[in-house]
């Protein structure tokens, strides 16, 4: 059983926070996922016909993140949060990067609901999962550079669990330990806002959509929520 916490500091910082955590067990990420890359090609041809588009920095959702950023001493024009890299990418490409089908899925709910998201494979995870401020001695392995190792800035935002950091800048990049292949078979998606008052009701339709995602590839499925009231959740 694997712990999410919200440490005292940043729920007092962002006390508006929601973060849904959608997690499977006994995922088959070597079927097919139709339902994925039906909700793949929908956005995408949204997008062409002009009937929608990615949220930007200038949308709240994003802004937030923006502000959140710089807040912890993070250039969010130069390190963007996840939502906003897909966000742009998508724009200009015209196309959602395909890397396997439990990412594909919570790449397309993240970005058609302007929330970050992300995952971590729970059988690579050791002890318990908290988001904190970094002090700056954590360690960071990036994902896709098994070779290089970086250290988090003091007052950083950061997932980190017993052995190192999972994911730098509350949610720019995830670590490669703990990186969703389709070999991974226990995992537990996030989905974050800053502002539940207002976006409350987009995490729980976005976690919703995820889970529905999920459903047919899994044996079993759950939705559970961090806040600053209920900032402990397990899986």
């Amino acid at each position: 059983m694997t712990t999410f916490r919200i440490s005292p500091t940043v729920a007092e910082a962002f006390p508006d926070t929601l973060i849904a955590v959608v997690t499977a067990i006994g995922l088959r990420g070597h079927e097919p996922w139709l339902a994925t890359v039906t909700a793949q090609q929908d956005l995408e041809q949204q997008l062409a016909d002009g009937a929608w588009q990615p949220a930007d920095e200038s949308d709240p959702r994003i802004e937030a993140w923006h502000t959140a950023y710089r807040s912890f001493g993070t250039n969010p024009r130069r390190i963007r949060p996840s939502v906003d890299a897909l966000g742009r990418r998508l724009a200009k490409k015209g196309t959602l990067p395909r890397i396997n089908p439990a990412v594909d899925s919570y790449n397309a709910v993240s970005v058609r609901h302007g929330l970050p998201a992300g995952a971590f494979d729970l059988d690579h995870v050791t002890g318990d999962i908290a988001i904190r401020y970094a002090d700056g001695t954590e360690t960071f392995t990036p994902l896709g550079e098994p070779g290089t190792t970086e250290h988090p800035k003091p007052g950083e935002i950061i997932y980190t669990d017993t052995t190192d950091v999972l994911t730098r800048h509350w949610n720019h990049r995830d670590a490669h330990r703990t990186r969703v292949t389709e070999d991974s078979t226990h995992v537990a998606f996030v989905l974050e806002t800053l502002h539940a008052t207002r976006d409350g009701h987009l995490i729980k339709t976005a976690a919703g959509q995820l889970q529905g995602l999920l459903t047919e590839h899994s044996a079993q499925t759950a939705v559970q929520y961090l806040s600053s009231t209920h900032p402990q959740a397990s899986t």
